[in-house]
């Protein structure tokens, strides 16, 4: 039984997985967005959150903490100089994990796991403020032909002319 055990050791030993973390970590801060399994994903969430709270206070000491995790000075400087300005209001909840479909190969489940502020479909779709409603498909796309829709008749032939454009 796993009772009290918090960490998903995810089948490695400790120094295979902090470097697994700490290159997804680099790898999400700088690209914002990555594809991997939800195990991993989640555990990766438990690794890089303290580090973006920490990367709020510009700091010597914070980047050197930061950098003792990650040992990558290019998402050193990534984090401090681009995310730091754009998390600095959030209270917590830097990443978001989108479940996708499995994996084709062994079937695991995948997610994408994104950075909150950088997903710019969900942020424009939320300032423009007008909220779309659910509206009832019957009675649309049909047209039908009365008889005062039918105008002249020539040889035998009648032409429809509708009063209203189809849409």
């Amino acid at each position: 039984m796993r009772h009290g055990r918090k960490i998903n050791h995810l089948g490695r030993t400790a120094s295979h997985r902090s470097a697994l973390l700490s290159n997804m970590a680099s790898s999400l801060i700088i690209h914002k967005r990555i594809t991997t399994t939800v195990a991993k994903a989640k555990a990766l969430r438990k690794y890089v959150e303290p580090l973006l709270t920490k990367a709020k206070v510009d700091s010597t000491h914070s980047r050197r903490i930061v950098f003792s995790y990650l040992q990558n000075k290019e998402s050193v400087k990534v984090l401090f100089d681009e995310v730091a300005l754009k998390i600095a209001n959030r209270a917590g909840g830097y990443t978001r994990i989108i479940k996708l479909e499995n994996r084709l190969g062994d079937n695991a489940e995948m997610c994408m796991m994104e950075l909150v502020d950088y997903n710019l479909l969900l942020l424009t779709e939320g300032k423009t403020g007008s909220k779309k409603t659910r509206r009832s498909r019957r009675g649309r796309g049909k047209t039908s032909v009365t008889n005062e829709d039918v105008n002249v008749v020539v040889n035998d032939s009648p032409q429809i002319i509708l009063d209203k454009e189809p849409e």
